[in-house]
């Protein structure tokens, strides 16, 4: 289920498009839905090859 404030992205089943659901950027997944306004609009499709990070951060142990 999708809640008001996250983007399309949060009725995906892909890990890696989930973890973007709260996003604030307009974002599609691949398909018809995102060439069809891309057409419609005359605008170019940007795509993202999807790239994840782990940030870790280390403290010294007392």
């Amino acid at each position: 289920m999708k809640k008001e404030s996250q983007n399309r992205l949060a009725l995906e089943k892909s890990p890696y498009l989930l973890q973007h659901k709260n996003n604030p950027v307009d974002w599609f997944p691949w398909g018809e839905e995102a060439f069809a306004k891309a057409r419609a609009e005359e605008k170019p499709v940007f795509l993202s090859i999807g790239y994840s990070t782990c940030l870790t951060i280390l403290r010294p142990i007392k």
